[in-house]
């Protein structure tokens, strides 16, 4: 809730939430002003308790983020990449558009160089590989991704990609209960030929294990799978889950040695679509744990790692998972109100005992309400030109209409002007 507040012609707004406190205000010098401010400024026990936090550890500032499909990851890329901003960090980027690469390593004209090959931050789309992260990232960096429910994920999946049409299921209206029912019944339909690097991916099927290195021949294999994820465990200093998002980031947060305010959120591309909310029939969920086998055991893996994880920070780490799903609340109001006025007052983020006191501006109301692109050309500097990679997406739809796949943009506008050449000349 927002309290507002008029003190002689200076505004003044006042935000009280759950034994922590924000006030938005001016540089005023009123009397009256500074007792509200003495009011709703952190006390000084709060201010020793945090700084005696600060001083137990220090921030770590590698990482990379592998920003899996359909995960949340436009809503999650944004804390890695507002942290590289904010913080200057070496980055590895694409020269042009979000995916560094697909299905395969980037080759080395893909993004931008250091001067020094030093990097320190990654978050674009890219399938995990431990090798070619290994032989770019020092040794100390630490390694990030998010999934989600398996079920869920093929609810998202089957919109985004327009999968209906692809299962010769676009007159259903309810394709993922239909497609539950029987996945095998799909599968000469729901494997798409990658022909630019040989790949055979299917979208249905075990798509989150694929984007963390997996390969999709092995979805069959319990042994390999078991391998492989055993290894992510090693790799990884957490994976995230959608479905606990907020305790996810506080965890982060914790491992990171970094600030609240680092870790704060808007959520981003939330589509809305007829299916969304549908529950699959436990004879389905059956069905989809035999279909999709890899990532439910990923994900069931990484719940369990998750909460013994979180069970090993303490007893305040719930209580401050609250005060953060307050405070990013507040700060969502705050920026929807005034992201966009020039000149508004701040928001003044009380201390507390897990953060310092921060003040939230317009600037960045701007940063957390960006979607990756909308930020990339900042961090390019001018080094912008090399060929754009295509997403999946694209390529899927192309595979829909009979047409062959590309790595790049280029190459398919190069294709489709010679197919409307041709066309245009019968």
């Amino acid at each position: 809730m927002i309290c507002k507040r008029k003190l002689s012609s200076v505004f003044v707004a006042i935000l009280v939430c759950g034994g922590f406190s924000y006030y938005i205000s001016t540089n005023m010098r009123t009397p009256e002003h500074q007792k509200i401010r003495n009011r709703i400024s952190p006390t000084q026990e709060s201010r020793r308790e945090v700084a005696g936090r600060a001083g137990t550890c220090t921030p770590r500032r590698k990482f990379v983020f592998i920003a899996t499909h359909k995960t949340g990851t436009v809503t999650t890329s944004n804390v890695f990449q507002r942290y590289a901003i904010i913080h200057k960090l070496p980055v590895l980027i694409p020269k042009s558009g979000n995916p560094i690469s697909w299905g395969l390593p980037p080759d080395e004209d893909d993004y931008i160089h250091t001067p020094d090959e030093q990097y320190g931050a990654l978050w674009n789309h890219m399938r995990y590989n431990k090798e070619w992260l290994r032989s770019k990232f020092p040794a100390d960096t630490a390694y990030f991704s998010i999934i989600r429910n398996p079920a869920n994920h093929l609810i998202s999946a089957m919109n985004y990609y327009s999968l209906p049409q692809l299962l010769k299921l676009r007159d259903v209206i309810n394709p993922v209960n239909e497609f539950s029912t029987n996945p095998w019944k799909y599968k000469n339909l729901s494997e798409v030929y990658f022909g630019f690097c040989n790949i055979t991916w299917d979208p249905t099927r075990n798509f989150i294990a694929f984007d963390l290195g997996y390969p999709a021949e092995g979805a069959e294999n319990e042994v390999l799978a078991r391998q492989y994820i055993s290894e992510l465990e090693t790799d990884f200093t957490l994976i995230m889950l959608l479905e606990y998002l907020d305790e996810s980031l506080v965890l982060l947060k914790r491992l990171m040695c970094w600030e609240l305010k680092d870790v704060l959120y808007v959520v981003k591309n939330n589509r809305t679509y007829t299916y969304k909310m549908y529950t699959p029939s436990e004879e389905q969920i059956s069905n989809l744990r035999k279909w999709k086998a890899v990532d439910y055991l990923l994900y069931e893996t990484f719940n369990t790692s998750l909460w013994r994880k979180i069970g090993a920070q303490g007893p305040d780490f719930h209580e401050e998972v609250f005060h953060f799903k307050k405070m990013n609340r507040d700060v969502n109001t705050y920026c929807l109100a005034y992201g966009r006025w020039e000149g508004a007052p701040n928001l003044t983020v009380a201390a507390s005992k897990w953060n310092h006191q921060f003040e939230v501006d317009a600037v960045f109301c701007r940063l957390i309400q960006s979607v990756v692109s909308q930020l990339m050309g900042q961090l390019r500097r001018g080094q912008e030109g090399g060929r754009t990679i295509l997403s999946e997406k694209v390529n899927i739809r192309a595979v829909m209409k009979g047409e062959p796949t590309f790595k790049y943009k280029i190459e398919r506008d190069i294709y489709l002007e010679m197919v409307n050449k041709h066309e245009a000349g019968q």
